[in-house]
């Protein structure tokens, strides 16, 4: 006996019991391990049970015929891709395009001769193994991508908030604005996508995109002078002039690494923040007076939640709003300042903003 094919199975599918017992010694004395059906419906059952390495199948059985059995054998996950086999004495050009059709891979005809049918067996048996290893390595290298792909990411992404945690620690003693405009985004974001019925972009992937981005909001303040930056006072208007450059700046910064990274979505909308937030609804914002929907969304959104932390902290040049009176300043906004439809969202989730800001207050104590 060959043990060469003792790890593989065959399942042999024929009504004539002669014709399975000629099959399984033949395939025996190869080595393989052979189960044998009488019929389509059993081998079905039989395939459910143990997935086969090859099938060997008649055409003309009573029931479900050969091209029948293997369509449903081929409906099957683990059946998708094992070889089948037709064995049949019709000998007709139909009949075997017909086998092919329906998810043969061979065609061979009775009487057959056992040394060609084993070769043909061996064949194919060995063609699936090489397809199943293929296909494994596969997985197994697109795994072993998407691990380093993914610890680029964060890598890049610790990086990159680590910089804007550092520029915004010359305009925040807490060091705690950048997170609370995170989860304050994430949650106006959630909120967006529960209601969204117009904008597809709006999924799991966006808003977690909008928490991540929101950091750099403000990292062009890394170019503004500390005289301006941490003045304790009103800024004059020349002084105001400069603080408003800051947006540009940081889209500048930012329009850089995209250009070297252009899929990186979070840098991305990161670069639509940074230039954007500091837009009005009506068009009176900076830098570029854009207004409605012609400002990006994420920099909708963060530009609410940014001045919602804004009023709540406390500057040198004012005291902390409460959470009513910061609510009611933004709510006054709504179709000027801030987009109309973000406001409604806003308006309905405000409690949670309130919570947001007392468990963030409490981790810096």
């Amino acid at each position: 006996m060959n043990n060469i094919h003792a790890q593989h199975n065959i399942l042999i599918v024929d009504d004539t019991s002669e014709n399975l017992h000629l099959l399984a010694n033949a395939l025996l004395s190869e080595g393989y391990l052979v189960r044998a059906a009488p019929s389509g419906e059993m081998a079905l059952t039989m395939a459910c049970n143990e997935t086969p390495d090859l099938v060997i199948m008649d055409i003309n059985m009573p029931g479900l015929n050969g091209y029948q059995t293997c369509e449903l054998l081929k409906d099957q996950p683990d059946m998708k891709s094992v070889p089948i086999i037709f064995l049949s004495a019709m000998q007709d050009t139909d009949a075997k395009i017909l086998a092919f059709e329906h998810g043969g891979v061979d065609y061979a005809t009775k009487p057959f001769i056992f040394e060609e049918l084993l070769a043909r067996v061996a064949t194919h048996i060995e063609l699936y193994k090489l397809r199943q290893d293929l296909e494994q390595r596969n997985q197994s290298l697109n795994r072993t991508i998407f691990n380093q792909e993914q610890e680029i990411s964060d890598a890049q992404l610790s990086t990159i908030i680590a910089l804007a945690k550092l520029a915004e620690s010359r305009d925040d003693d807490t060091g705690m604005h950048i997170d609370r405009v995170g989860a304050f985004s994430r949650r106006l974001a959630q909120a967006t996508q529960n209601h969204n019925t117009r904008n597809a972009e709006i999924d799991n992937h966006y808003v977690d995109m909008v928490y991540h981005a929101s950091a750099l909001h403000d990292i062009g303040k890394v170019g503004i002078a500390d005289a301006i930056l941490k003045k304790p006072g009103k800024l004059t208007s020349e002084e105001f002039e400069i603080m408003k450059t800051h947006p540009t700046i940081g889209f500048k910064t930012l329009e850089a690494i995209v250009k070297s990274y252009p899929n990186n979505d979070m840098v991305c909308m990161g670069s639509d923040i940074a230039k954007s937030h500091h837009e009005k609804w009506n068009g009176t914002g900076y830098p570029e007076g854009l207004s409605g929907e012609n400002i990006p969304l994420s920099a909708r959104i963060v530009a609410i939640v940014d001045v919602y932390d804004a009023l709540r902290a406390q500057r040198p040049y004012k005291a902390p709003f409460s959470h009513q009176k910061a609510v009611d300043i933004i709510l006054e906004g709504r179709g000027v300042h801030f987009d109309p439809e973000l406001i409604i969202l806003f308006e309905s989730i405000h409690q949670e903003f309130d919570q947001i800001w007392q468990s963030l207050q409490t981790e810096t104590k």
